[in-house]
């Protein structure tokens, strides 16, 4: 797995992305406790709103920024996302007003719906080698997921000898930090497009390509469904841990844990699983297995109550596993269902569709978690994860070959296309993606 890292490119984007993530965590600590200083026992109703308005920056702000920065050096939309983002957390500490809180995590929010679909993007350009790429996704999953482990410990260490507010200036650094990387990192520039599109075509290219592509729409339902188990154990395991089990904070981490670390082992086993298998024989499988836990944990919470201590956090590892195997190919599909210059549009549409589903099962598991309890909670969200997975194997149907028999009805005889596959005539077969002279998918050959 560590082989892309031997690629200077790559090792340098990966550093960044790494000091940027634990900087990220840092916020997420220091935040929570600002929140508590403003909003006393309402710091969950502060902090469910901040994460919601998140959500709603990276859905409706990812497609549009991308649309605008398109044309732009990459290395300078990079630089400037990281500068903007380390500007609005140099503001954190000096707040005293809850709606300052959210102008400034929603200016944040948009910079990181500027800056991931780029930096997701610019990967494929550096690691042609489709193996390569394969690892460079786990490693990026480890990333999110060590993380998830790394930056509580490191602020809780932090804690003891400083105050949270400078939580906040750790934040600073780690974007910083990214931003110096990248300026001092090769990053591939775009290729010149054939034509200069204009801006409404820019920014709904990337969500028309995405829902034309039979595979994409599939693992939009896929997102729902991860989407759906993944929110319950985010927004309920301190309820469960707390209130079910009266057990401490510490207990609470060691659960959120016990799902990263199912979740790192998917990351380490999928390179070589998908080396044998396609993504789809990996990811809709793992998927219904998702599902289908979740409504076994559900229905034992419903007639049993609480499972042991040991077997809850099993569960949750277990449920971690599946999490991970749905979610970490979805790279590989993106990369090879756009050319090379319509990848930051298709990222930018991921980034806004994925996180539209954890917009929807966020507030649903909470709200569901305090009036209906967790079983049935987890039964609802459950279903959901299942009913996506069926979903998902309908619109997503089994791919013989990548090269698919079409006709284009619609093109001149001279067309530049036709002519490129004179020899196969007007009907022919090759690598199918949706693009200008192919706006819709074949429904035959």
């Amino acid at each position: 797995m560590l082989r892309p890292l031997a690629n200077r490119v790559y090792l340098a984007l990966f550093s960044a992305q790494i000091v940027a993530l634990l900087g990220t965590g840092l916020l997420t600590v220091a935040l929570g406790l600002l929140a508590f200083d403003l909003a006393g026992d309402q710091a969950g109703a502060v902090l469910g709103t901040a994460y919601a308005i998140k959500m709603v920056a990276y859905v409706g702000i990812a497609p549009v920024a991308g649309a605008i920065v398109a044309r732009l050096p990459r290395k300078a939309v990079l630089i400037s996302a990281d500068l903007i983002r380390a500007a609005m957390a140099l503001f954190l500490p000096f707040i005293d007003a809850v709606w300052q809180i959210y102008v400034l995590i929603f200016v944040l929010q948009t910079a990181s719906a500027t800056f991931t679909p780029a930096f997701q993007a610019t990967i494929p350009d550096i690691l042609k080698d489709e193996k390569d790429y394969t690892q460079a996704l786990s490693l990026s999953r480890l990333a999110y997921d060590l993380e998830n482990l790394l930056s509580p410990a490191l602020a809780g260490v932090l804690l003891l000898v400083i105050s949270y507010n400078w939580l906040f200036m750790g934040t600073v650094f780690g974007f910083w930090a990214s931003a110096v990387i990248v300026l001092f990192t090769a990053v591939p520039a775009l290729g010149k497009p054939a034509r200069v599109l204009p801006f409404r075509e820019r920014l709904t290219r990337g969500s028309r390509i995405y829902l034309a592509t039979p595979r994409l729409r599939g693992l939009l339902a896929l997102n729902m469904g991860a989407a759906a188990a993944g929110a319950f154990v985010l927004v309920n395991t301190v309820v469960i841990v707390r209130a079910g089990y009266g057990a401490s904070d510490g207990d609470v981490a060691y659960a959120l844990a016990a799902f990263g670390g199912g979740s790192m082992l998917a990351a380490l086993a999928l390179p070589r699983l998908l080396e044998q298998m396609s993504e789809r024989q990996v990811m809709i499988p793992a998927s219904l297995f998702l599902a289908t836990i979740s409504l076994g944990v559900a229905g034992f919470l419903l007639l049993a109550g609480l499972p042991n201590w040991w077997a809850f956090l099993a569960s949750w590892a277990v449920i971690g596993f599946f999490y991970s195997a749905v979610l970490t190919p979805s790279g590989r599909l993106l990369r090879n269902s756009a050319h090379a210059e319509d990848r930051p549009a298709i990222f930018a549409a991921q980034f806004a569709l994925s996180h539209a589903c954890w917009l929807v099962t966020y507030p649903l598991a909470g709200w569901l978690g305090g009036t209906l309890g967790m079983g049935w909670t987890m039964a609802i969200l459950g279903a959901i994860a299942l009913a996506s997975t069926l979903v998902a194997t309908r619109l997503w149907p089994r791919e013989k070959s990548a090269e698919i028999s079409h006709s284009h009805p619609d093109l001149p005889a001279d067309h530049k296309h036709l002519k490129e596959h004179a020899a196969q005539g007007r009907v022919h077969a090759h690598v199918f993606v949706i693009d200008d002279e192919h706006r819709a998918w074949p429904t035959h050959g």
